[in-house]
């Protein structure tokens, strides 16, 4: 719609052709109606002026040839009712703009009102506080004036008090006191309240606040309050000096821990993030890359760590020359099972280590310390010799100074023999060969020598270089000589270490003792340990509680070369581990914790490192491979992890033997539930199923086996698995007696007075010693007695006397498990 020169002119679409049509208005009365097309203009007369009775119509064309082409009288009819109702609907988009417009400004007008009436409403609180605060300031300084006032008359002139008696009093003083008290005084009647008419009267509080009870402002607010008044005086306020830090920056890192080691606010460290557009929270973590973008926008320095500096403050001290001292030589005596190693450390000591060893054979390393007859000191690491525990004797090569090789003269090389051989080489240590069992008909020492000359070992005797003694653990022959030879070894090696530092060792063997916890051997190397100190030892940590030698006594400190147990660990290390002492329990656990976090993502890593092609390959295999799953519980780690890699030698294409868990300790419930779940049974080396372990197993139908001897377990998981396992000897438990006393009769030793718990005791089975659910003792009974007779058996519930065969340590409270021995022939399933 327009408006030219006084005319109004309406444009409706729609026309002939995609023309238009256009009604022009001069004073309220339509003169002619104008059509236009594409191609000209047509202009068309309007009806008559004087037809009254048609207006608003539109009127027919009577001249056809002044009629645009094409346009008929309905045609023309139409367009002129499409012309008036867009006039009408231009009418109502007006009126409700209109109304629309309005209500818009009413809206206007009452947010404005209710803002008006706030600020009302907040400057009036304001100058209600301020009053308030002249009415405090006010009643202030009445109750000053008071004090002073209460004050006075201890200071009036003497002779004032001292008045004639007969004269009056001066009423000056008080009748202006009066005027004053009665200005002081609120009016009645004005508006003031209870609290108002009250407030006039004095407490003690008050008196000795100097106000009304209410908070007051500290010494900082008053300084902080001084300080900005200065400022303002000086003309504007001065901004802190910002303080620039440098900001250790992990791989990850909390942004709460993010904020604080840049001392600033959290809520700004969000707000940061947010403008990066991170949505993220305080306790969520974020990358190195961002948050190093987040501390140089705070306009501090990123100093880039990675999580493997924890560990450097395990210190790694330079020992000075004037430092050092000389030390015991650790000498390992290493060679093939049954050639006499134990019997001549034994014979060294002076002790009885092999008649404690299950089988006659050593299964565990011991380490122990001797001193000899001419004074020096002296640290022998003894290893297993069987073929399972290569990784024990690959330890004690590690640690040690000298290898003692023994060699049985009625048996010469054997395997084992060369594999200790093989790791002294590696190790780059001296041998000392021990040929024993000289005293022996059959003893052939020159075979010995010659078949060593085999694997590049030339003995002196042979123009070599390798120190060769024949000795005989039995009779004792040659020990001087061989303690001679070991001295002279360590003279040549000037073995010495520095006693004043941190200590620093290697774990010889581990173990989860009952009642004192986690407790490690560990050949101390560089430094003392001491009670107290805090250390670390692979993935776990802890704090030295207490020292035990080889003999069994509690010591304050080790130095170096001196073998001890350490109690106070938080979990068993791993046999083979280092020991390393630290400044605080802090850095221990943190230590510990990124080693056991490395050491499960290494794992993952080695599992998700497989192809699918080889999960293929591998899945495939699996269908035509019989596995037989275990459970092994040992009794310390090193037999652990030896008994688990002969298990996994164990098989061939068809079948193999799958350990699902490997650990230390007694066998406990949650070994059973394991062992249900994967149909496997669960084999105890010297140790024993606690009580609801050996109820849940009956439940469940969990079968546990136990053995002493390594020779039994690998030879029956080895017929078992390949299945040629004929007839064997299986142990049958037939009872357990716990010892309620001891007792000491003359001619017979030491006898136990038991009461049968389970079962029943049998005089011609076999008894096993159990102290804490581990295994001290194997044997026969020398005696079973009811009350003075003796007796075949004696049922559950009953009381007995039993003895041992050449044995005596026992102890109150300790389990005797009786058993028997039967053939039984097994199939492969």
């Amino acid at each position: 719609m327009s408006d030219e020169g006084g005319k109004k002119t309406l444009g409706v679409r729609g026309g002939p052709r995609g023309g238009s049509v256009k009604q022009s208005f001069s004073h309220g009365r339509t003169k002619n109606v104008v059509v236009e097309t594409k191609r000209k203009r047509v202009v068309v007369p309007k009806p008559g002026a004087g037809n009254l009775a048609g207006a608003g119509k539109p009127a027919p064309v009577s001249d056809p040839s002044k009629r645009p082409a094409g346009i008929s009288d309905a045609e023309m009819e139409r367009r002129m009712k499409a012309l008036q109702a867009a006039k009408a609907r231009e009418g109502e988009d007006a009126a409700r703009r209109e109304a629309e417009e309005k209500e818009r400004e009413e809206e206007r007008m009452r947010r404005r009102e209710e803002a008006e009436a706030k600020e009302r409403e907040e400057q009036e609180r304001i100058e209600a506080l301020k009053a308030k605060e002249e009415e405090d300031e006010r009643q202030r300084r009445a109750v000053a004036d008071a004090a002073k006032e209460a004050a006075a008359p201890t200071s009036e002139p003497e002779g004032a008090r001292t008045a004639p008696r007969g004269a009056a009093p001066s009423s000056a003083p008080r009748k202006s006191q009066d005027r004053d008290s009665e200005q002081k005084r609120p009016a009645k009647g004005k508006g003031m309240g209870d609290d108002n008419r009250r407030s006039g009267k004095l407490t003690l509080n008050q008196a000795l606040s100097g106000g009304e009870g209410g908070r007051q402002k500290s010494m900082a607010a008053m300084k902080r309050k001084q300080e900005r008044a200065r400022q303002k005086a000086m003309g504007g306020t001065q901004e802190r000096e910002k303080i620039i830090r440098d900001v250790q920056l992990p791989e990850t890192i909390v942004v709460a821990e993010l904020a604080q080691r840049m001392a600033e606010r959290v809520g700004d460290v969000v707000k940061a993030l947010m403008q990066n557009d991170m949505m993220v929270t305080q306790n969520q973590a974020i990358d190195a890359d961002t948050a190093e973008l987040i501390i140089e926008e705070f306009g501090h320095r990123v100093v880039r760590v990675s999580d493997a500096d924890v560990e450097d403050v395990i210190a790694k001290v330079e020992d000075k020359d004037e430092d050092m001292k000389p030390r015991p030589p650790v000498v390992t005596i290493m060679g093939h099972v049954d050639h006499g190693k134990t019997s001549l450390l034994d014979a060294i000591r002076n002790a009885k280590v092999q008649t404690g060893e299950a089988g006659g054979i050593t299964q565990h390393i011991g380490a122990y310390q001797v001193k000899t007859a001419n004074g020096s000191v002296l640290s022998f690491l003894d290893t297993p010799g069987h073929a399972a525990f290569t990784s024990m004797r690959a330890r004690g090569a590690h640690v040690t100074d000298i290898v003692v090789l023994v060699v049985a003269a009625d048996d010469a090389v054997m395997p084992q023999t060369i594999e200790a051989i093989n790791h002294a080489k590696a190790a780059n240590v001296p041998m000392i060969i021990a040929i024993n069992k000289i005293d022996k008909h059959e003893a052939n020492p020159q075979k010995v020598r010659t078949d060593l000359l085999q694997h590049e070992v030339v003995v002196e005797a042979m123009s070599g270089d390798v120190q060769d003694v024949e000795v005989s653990a039995k009779s004792g022959k040659g020990l001087d000589e061989l303690l001679e030879a070991i001295a002279l070894q360590a003279e040549i090696l000037e073995l010495k270490a520095n006693p004043n530092r941190a200590a620093e060792g290697a774990v010889i063997e581990a173990q989860l003792d009952v009642g004192r916890g986690p407790v490690a051997t560990v050949l101390i190397q560089k430094g003392t340990l001491r009670r107290g100190d805090i250390f670390v030892v692979g993935e776990q940590y802890g704090k030295v509680r207490a020292l035990i030698n080889d003999h069994g006594d509690r010591v304050n400190e080790a130095g170096p070369s001196v073998p001890v147990e350490v109690l106070g660990i938080n979990g068993t290390p791993q046999a083979g581990d280092v020991l390393n002492v630290v400044s605080t329990e802090a850095q221990a656990r943190e230590i510990a914790e990124y080693r056991a976090n490395a050491a499960k993502e290494k794992r993952a890593a080695a599992g998700a490192a497989v192809t699918l092609d080889q999960m293929m390959a591998q899945a495939k295999q699996n269908e035509n491979v019989s596995e037989l799953p275990i459970l092994v519980k040992a009794d310390v780690q090193g037999s652990a992890e030896a008994i688990t890699q002969a298990m996994e030698k164990i098989g061939n294409d068809e079948v193999r033997v799958r350990v699902l868990h490997s650990g230390v300790g007694a066998i406990t419930e949650s070994d059973i539930g394991l062992a249900e779940a994967s149909g496997a049974p669960v084999i105890g080396f010297n140790v024993r199923a606690n009580a609801p372990a050996r109820q849940s197993a009956n439940q469940k139908g969990v079968e546990i086996r136990y053995y002493s001897v390594i020779y039994d377990l690998v030879d029956d998981i080895k017929a078992a698995a390949s299945g040629l396992l004929g007839a064997e000897i299986r142990e049958k438990f037939i009872g357990y007696a716990k010892i309620k006393e001891v007792f000491k009769v003359t001619g017979v030793g030491k006898v136990a007075g038991c009461l049968v718990t389970e079962g029943l005791a049998r005089r011609s089975a076999g008894v096993r010693l159990l102290r804490d659910d581990v295994v001290i003792h194997e044997g026969t009974l020398k005696t079973l007695k009811r009350f003075k007779d003796e007796v075949p058996e004696v049922q559950s519930g009953q009381e007995c006397g039993m003895a041992f065969e050449r044995y005596e340590d026992i102890r109150e409270g300790d389990v005797i498990e009786i058993f028997e021995r039967e053939e039984i022939v097994r199939t492969l399933d």
